[in-house]
């Protein structure tokens, strides 16, 4: 049986697709961002992120937003009746390899001290928003 997962806990989807998908025993996540639910008319606010009046970068925190991401990631699974200790595969997203890698790695290190999903990292040129980070995740229900 196939199921499509939407939560309020999580920001909206940019596009035409759900949160998550249940097929089977497994739970498919759609690509999740750091960005905050609910923030506004466009719920678009990121985490350590402000941009000035022509969207240039004001300030940015990149750990802010990898503990965003895995919030929202965390909210999805809990909302789909998963958790995190069964996530079993991520694959992440950086637009920037050379400066996030080494930081998102130790933040990474202490959200899985316990489970440890088999990941993938790879450097891409851009988000579908001005996030820095997206993750890719399936988990067993």
């Amino acid at each position: 049986m196939e199921k499509s997962i939407t939560s309020n806990t999580a920001p909206k989807a940019v596009g035409a697709y759900p949160h998550a998908r249940k097929v089977g025993d497994l739970l498919f996540l759609s690509g999740v961002g750091p960005r905050v639910a609910q923030s506004g008319p466009h719920d678009s606010a990121v985490p350590g992120l402000e941009l000035d009046h022509n969207g240039n970068f004001k300030s940015f925190d990149f750990e802010a937003q990898v503990h965003s991401v895995f919030a929202n990631v965390k909210a999805i699974l809990e909302a789909s009746g998963s958790d995190w200790e069964k996530l079993v595969d991520i694959t992440v997203f950086l637009v920037d390899m050379k400066r996030d890698f080494h930081t998102f790695n130790r933040i990474y290190a202490e959200y899985f001290t316990n489970n440890q999903p088999c990941r993938t990292t790879l450097a891409i040129n851009a988000l579908p928003t001005p996030i820095a980070i997206e993750l890719k995740c399936i988990a067993t229900l």
